[in-house]
């Protein structure tokens, strides 16, 4: 399994299989949906925020729109020359955002299917991409190490943040867009001032590289899992008061 994803409401489940996505509802367990038609892994799910269109990133290069209604594809979108690792919703919908293998990012027009913008800047392949909340800023990690904060109207780099040893594979924003988190196969944990691009704490605690982090919806947690089996829960505001970097 390479990645799974709630919809908005709690009440459906995605979760990658192979080829395939199996969409659950959550409150009786049941499968609504099993999503055939990509020819190679599917590496990254995604729900809009409506929660009607699922988004799939595979390792045959293409991202498919789904109905969450009825299971159908409502489009393919093609562009990427290697696997699309990413997939992640704008927060009005309108928008699709994907990190690849080929070191680009690209922004895809949700109801035509039309390419936007292409990102490059990385020079090495794009594991994570995630929106802000107010959809202005785009971030993505690297495993060039570097995380890039994007200007969405533009497509130009606002700034690129060093710091990590090793590639960075998950993002997150905390729910007023202040402050982005981000997970790295160095172990770490590090928070950063999205405004400024400062680093402002880093969290060492894990024993191997960190996958995934989340915030809370109220912005006092974070959530972040690990190589090393663990899952830890952060509060945050403490480590944001009395931050020494």
């Amino acid at each position: 399994m390479k990645s799974v994803a709630f919809s908005s409401d709690g009440h459906k489940l995605a979760w990658s299989n192979n080829n395939e996505i199996i969409l659950w509802d959550v409150n009786n367990g049941k499968t609504l949906h099993t999503l055939s038609g990509h020819k190679n892994l599917v590496m990254s799910v995604s729900f809009s925020p409506d929660g009607r269109t699922l988004a799939s990133g595979s390792s045959d290069e293409t991202i498919k729109l789904w109905d969450v209604s009825t299971g159908k594809v409502r489009r393919i979108l093609r562009g990427h020359t290697k696997p699309v690792i990413s997939v992640c919703f704008s927060p009005d919908r309108r928008t699709l955002a994907s990190g690849s293998r080929d070191q680009t990012i690209k922004l895809w027009d949700v109801n035509t299917g039309k390419l936007q913008k292409t990102l490059t800047g990385h020079n090495k392949m794009v594991w994570t991409v995630a929106y802000s909340p107010d959809g202005r800023t785009l971030a993505s990690g690297s495993k060039d190490n570097t995380i890039k904060l994007w200007e969405v109207s533009s497509g130009k780099t606002r700034h690129t943040l060093n710091g990590h040893q090793y590639g960075v594979r998950s993002v997150s924003f905390n729910p007023d867009g202040r402050i982005l988190a981000s997970g790295s196969n160095d172990d770490t944990i590090k928070l950063w001032a999205v405004s400024t691009g400062k680093r402002l704490h880093t969290l060492t605690k894990h024993k191997k590289g960190v996958l995934s982090v989340s915030f809370s919806p109220d912005g006092s947690t974070l959530a972040s899992g690990s190589d090393d089996k663990t899952i830890k829960l952060w509060v945050i505001k403490p480590l944001i008061t009395t931050s020494t970097e």
